[in-house]
């Protein structure tokens, strides 16, 4: 993996520095077409990029503008259970740093752990547990990326926080707020880890996120994480867990989703 390589390869092609990123995760990547004098770039003609394998992620960076601002949309991400390592899965946000990203928002599809929420519903993330049993910055630091030692304190900004729920106050949109808990996949978590989570103290479950957080606040990109509640998680409903209904979930919330997304941009 090369960083140089694909960011060199990337700026070609290009006639605008991107100033936020966008990490759309499974059934959310229909944000992308709402954005404007679009360049697309398939990860697959990316030097040393890795390829998406997953249903629902179009595997694709789209450039352009979105209410006024100069976005780049990862329209498809990487996960652990691919096979990836964590470092290549959390690659492409090196290379957003690398383009000229400042803010960074993470989207996900999770399963529900609260039992206040409901499938359907939008939670801010603000802080996270690494259950992934490894971790993206292992290995030899390289200083000029960042620290040895990142501080994790405010993984996801507070002042990004705030401002996605007042956006959200704005709209009429309902939002939760809570913890999320990464682990590795593919299976779905046992009822009995959905009640460890819950004595954690988590709130959501998915299979992403968690590393491309802990890398962009060890670039110092600032990040604001938004998880769509695609499904109960196992335990707490009746139904057995599919892919399938975690698409169709998204699929339904996606009004919401894109008008809270363009309103947090406008305002970043």
């Amino acid at each position: 993996m090369n960083i140089n390589q694909s960011s060199t390869y990337i700026k070609k092609q290009l006639s605008m520095t991107p100033e936020i990123g966008l990490v759309l995760g499974s059934g959310l990547g229909v944000l992308a077409d709402d954005i404007e004098n679009k360049v697309i770039i398939r990860y697959e003609d990316i030097p040393s990029f890795p390829k998406s394998t997953v249903e629902g992620h179009e595997g694709q960076l789209v450039f352009g503008q979105l209410r006024g601002k100069h976005v780049v949309a990862m329209q498809g991400r990487f996960h652990y259970y691919e096979g990836y390592s964590l470092k290549q899965v959390t690659f492409p946000i090196c290379v957003l740093k690398e383009l000229g990203i400042q803010s960074l928002i993470v989207t996900n599809a999770a399963g529900g752990m609260n039992d206040s929420f409901s499938p359907g519903d939008l939670m801010i993330i603000n802080d996270h547990m690494n259950q992934m049993g490894s971790h993206p910055l292992m290995g030899e630091n390289n200083d000029r990326l960042g620290p040895r030692f990142p501080d994790m304190t405010n993984a996801y900004d507070q002042s990004f926080i705030e401002l996605a729920k007042r956006c959200a106050k704005q709209l009429n949109i309902d939002v939760k707020e809570g913890v999320y808990v990464g682990n590795t996949g593919p299976s779905y978590e046992t009822p009995a880890e959905v009640r460890m989570f819950k004595l954690l103290g988590g709130d959501a479950v998915g299979m992403s996120t968690v590393p491309e957080v802990i890398v962009a606040n060890y670039l110092g990109i600032k990040t604001l994480g938004i998880s769509c509640i695609s499904n109960m998680a196992a335990g707490l409903s009746e139904q057995p867990l599919s892919h399938e209904e975690v698409i169709e979930t998204t699929n339904q919330v996606r009004e919401a989703f894109i008008r809270l997304m363009k309103e947090v941009i406008e305002t970043m």
